[in-house]
This record gives C-alpha cells, structure tokens and sequence, in this order.
C-alpha cells in the first residue's frame, strides 16, 4: 500500500518537476529565486504568491516617523560643477536645445547637502548636459524613503525600445536582447521597462513592426522617428505607424495634465499582483512640459505616492514602470578607455552589466542624439 501510494504522489508530482526542471535549464539572466516565482506563476500558483508577498511587504512596511537620515545616496559625477554654472548653448537654426531643468523643490524643511540638486552623469553633449540624477526624500512622515530620478534631455538624446530574451512574448524579432555592440560607443544610460505582458497586456511595436498588440487607453512611451519622445493614452491601433520608432504601453496614465489619476486607488488597475497600495519598490516614467523624459525609482511606494514623486519632479504625464525589489534598474555610462556602467538606482539583484549582456526583460537605451530620422538600431 505505501508503495502504491508513494508511486501515485511521484506520478501526480513528475509534470510539475519536469517543467520547472526544463525552466530552470533555459538560458536566463535571472537568479533561480526569482525563476521559481516566475514558474509558481505561470502554473496556477498567482494565489499564492499573491499571499506571501502581501504579508511580507506588509510586515516590512516602514514606520511612521523614525530618524531622520544625515545624508543622501551620491549620484552622479561628484566632481561635476553645479548645473548652473553650464553655458546655456545658443539656439541653433534647426533645432532649438533644451536647457538643464530647476533643482527639485525640497520636501523637508531643511533639506540634505544636494537634495534635488541635478548632477550629470558624463561628457557634455552640444554643450549641455544629456543626462542628469538627482536624489530627495519624498514624504515628510517617511523620513528615510529616498527617491532616485533621472532627467532626459529631449534635444539631446535618443531613447531606444529593445526586447529581452522572453519579453515580450511573442516578439517577432528579438535582435541581441541587450544594448547593440555597434551603438555602446553613443551609449548614456538604460532603464527597465514596464510589466510583463501576461500582468497587464501592455501592447508594443518597433520600427512599425508589431511586437504585441497595442491597446486604446493605455499610458504608452512613444518614441517618434524625429527624435521626440512622449508618453500618453493611446488612440492608434494594435501596430504604431511609419512616424514611430517604438510604442511601449504599461497600464493606464498615473498623471495626465499634471494631475493625478483620479482612479489611483482602484486596486484593479495598478498590478495584477500587489494593486495600488503595497508599499514596494516601483519606477515610473513622464513626461515634463518641453518635452523632456524623467524616470523615477524608489521603494516603499504605493501608486499614488509614486504618481505624486513623478508629478514633484516635473512630469505632466506619467507612466507606472515595473515594480517589486527585483526589477528597478538605472544605470549609466560614461567612456573613460572604454565603457564603463553606473548603477544609480541600488538594486543588489542587478549588476551594473544588466543590458549589456541577453536579459530576460525588455528595456530602453538612452543614446546621443545624432542628425536624421530615428530609428530603434538592432546592430
């Protein structure tokens, strides 16, 4: 009988163990933690990691009040001048060039040394700064949350949309699933995507080509073949037209004409895992009024905190990224005897390398703007 039984537990249990042995041995850019989870997902086990992670990010929720912290993360060049003190470039007659935006107003009283205050991360472009980070603490009943931001100057730079290895699903063409060998020398920085298409449908589409299909009403980034980027609802269709290098969606808009989503606290909307309100680690995107891209990390944030962070620093329009401690990455790069990676956002389950070698992930490569129409460079 106990033979019978245990011959019955070991047929009931071989699928199982022969498909998470055959993830396992996929190639992969992930830890095994976060590929069991995966696997626990996409084999009817949502529930309950649904449970586990809403009790664990409950219990590790941080306090009201608490000490206040004496200093800030350091990003960017340390050495580098006050932004302040740059040249404002003159207009040129093809294209007028962005100038570095006001420091972020700070949220405390007595702000830290260099709170909100933009440093660039590299060489100069056209006279200005292509990329600045900037630091600040974002609620005053939280004293030790810190948010991480970028600002991307949209004169001066190109964002590109690139496939990873599994994401998205059913991409047509993935190309090297990280930055392109031949475009590193023109490299500034790169930033994770949006949620996994299984989690929210988030449609997207490359060089008029569709990746997944785009759906009405989603926030979509939109980069366009005449270098300007965007982030709004959609309203074009399952493929992106001719003018658009890439579209890539994530839920619906967080902040649309500087105001806040009313619908922020529909849990239904925010995560097909966590909602709205778990307060975890989360990124978003936006868009400030000359058109300039800002992103956005911080941890221990609901939706609506995060939508508030995006909307301080600037952005009319704003986008919810990915979330969860796994996936926050910003990185950038300067070219000292070859290239060299940043991690500005401080996520020990990533390396520095992320985007440079296959990544499991989709996400976007911020490039030095060069003359011509854009088009997302595979090689």
């Amino acid at each position: 009988m106990l033979t019978f039984t245990l011959l019955a537990v070991v047929v009931l249990v071989s699928p199982a163990i022969y498909s998470y042995t055959a993830m396992m041995v996929k190639p992969s850019s992930l830890p095994v933690w976060p590929r069991s989870v995966e696997w626990l997902r996409e084999h009817h086990g949502n529930w309950l990691v649904d449970e586990v992670e809403h009790y664990y990010y409950s219990w590790t929720a941080p306090s009201k009040g608490g000490p206040q912290l004496t200093q800030l993360p350091s990003v960017g060049l340390p050495a580098a001048p006050h932004v302040k003190a740059t040249p404002k470039p003159k207009p040129t007659p093809k294209r007028q060039l962005a100038s570095p935006p006001s420091p972020i107003a700070p949220v405390f009283a007595h702000p830290l040394v260099g709170e909100g205050i933009w440093r660039r991360t590299g060489p100069l472009v056209a006279g200005g700064p292509p990329v600045l980070v900037t630091t600040f603490r974002t609620e005053v009943e939280y004293p030790r949350i810190v948010a991480y931001v970028a600002w991307f100057d949209h004169t001066r730079t190109s964002i590109g949309y690139y496939p990873g290895r599994y994401e998205p699903p059913r991409a047509p063409v993935r190309g090297p699933m990280s930055v392109p060998i031949s475009q590193r020398s023109r490299l500034l920085a790169t930033f994770n995507s949006g949620f996994i298409y299984r989690d929210g449908t988030n449609g997207s589409s490359i060089n008029g080509t569709m990746y997944e299909p785009l759906r009405d009403g989603l926030a979509t980034m939109i980069a366009y073949r005449d270098g300007r980027v965007d982030i709004k609802a959609w309203t074009g269709g399952e493929v992106a037209g001719a003018n658009i290098a890439f579209a890539r969606q994530s839920l619906p808009l967080i902040v649309d004409h500087g105001r806040l989503n009313p619908a922020l606290n529909d849990s239904t909307q925010w995560g097909y895992t966590l909602g709205n309100a778990v307060r975890v680690w989360r990124t978003g995107a936006g868009i400030d009024r000359h058109g300039n891209l800002i992103y956005v990390a911080a941890d221990y944030q609901t939706v609506t905190t995060l939508a508030k962070i995006l909307q301080h620093a600037g952005a009319v329009r704003a986008m919810q990224l990915d979330i969860n401690p796994e996936w926050p990455t910003l990185i950038t790069y300067t070219q000292a005897g070859g290239l060299l990676p940043t991690k500005v956002v401080p996520n020990v389950q990533q390396p520095a390398t992320r985007y440079l070698v296959p990544d499991d992930r989709d996400f976007f490569a911020v490039y030095d703007r060069r003359p011509g129409l854009f088009a997302v460079p595979f090689k």
